[in-house]
């Protein structure tokens, strides 16, 4: 993204462009899960909905602990 000063974009605003864009495409693809919960459509059982959100949770679980422990190296030396 540019602006009229014809700038590259810096990383805190990249990050929120992407970020922004990411989360979306996320919660669109929640919601479309969703739509399987309708059991006139759908036959499911209890085990297979803890299946599905155990594994969505262990996937948020990890991304989340990226950001909260995210350590810079130093460069390494011989």
């Amino acid at each position: 993204m540019r602006n009229a000063a014809n700038r590259e974009e810096t990383p805190r605003e990249k990050f929120k462009r992407l970020a922004a864009q990411r989360t979306n495409a996320i919660i669109k693809r929640i919601q479309i899960l969703g739509n399987c919960s309708n059991r006139y459509v759908y036959e499911y059982e209890e085990a297979d909905i803890e299946k599905i959100f155990s594994e969505i949770e262990g996937y948020l679980r990890e991304t989340k602990l990226k950001y909260k422990f995210r350590k810079k190296r130093n460069e390494f030396k011989l």
